[in-house]
């Protein structure tokens, strides 16, 4: 989940540099403005990318404490399970060891 969030954040980086990149080359305007404008974008570039960064960040960290809640959780299902599953045991150790006493009392020992 966390490299398809990765994969759409950059591709969404990704598509909007080169739409506006893109938009600016295909606008009406003089070359100084485009260089100006362009100037100006790559000047906010840095802070788009802390941006990114911190949005990555902040997934990664939801990221973390789910996976660590949903590990939680197995481990409690698989402790239930092993209960479950010695309660079983014993329980069935138990009605064989009962029944083997009832044959052993019901037929006479042949010593």
């Amino acid at each position: 989940m966390a490299n398809n969030s990765a994969s759409f954040l950059g591709g969404m980086l990704l598509g909007t540099a080169l739409g506006t990149a893109a938009g600016l080359l295909a606008a009406p305007r003089t070359g100084r403005e485009t260089r100006h404008l362009l100037r100006k974008s790559a000047d906010a570039l840095p802070e788009l990318v802390e941006d990114l960064s911190s949005t990555l960040q902040l997934q990664a960290d939801r990221l973390s404490e789910t996976t660590l809640k949903n590990w939680d959780h197995t481990l409690d299902r698989l402790r239930d399970a092993i209960a479950a599953g010695q309660a079983a045991s014993r329980a069935t150790y138990d009605s064989l060891t009962q029944s083997e006493r009832s044959l052993s009392a019901e037929s006479p020992s042949q010593e």
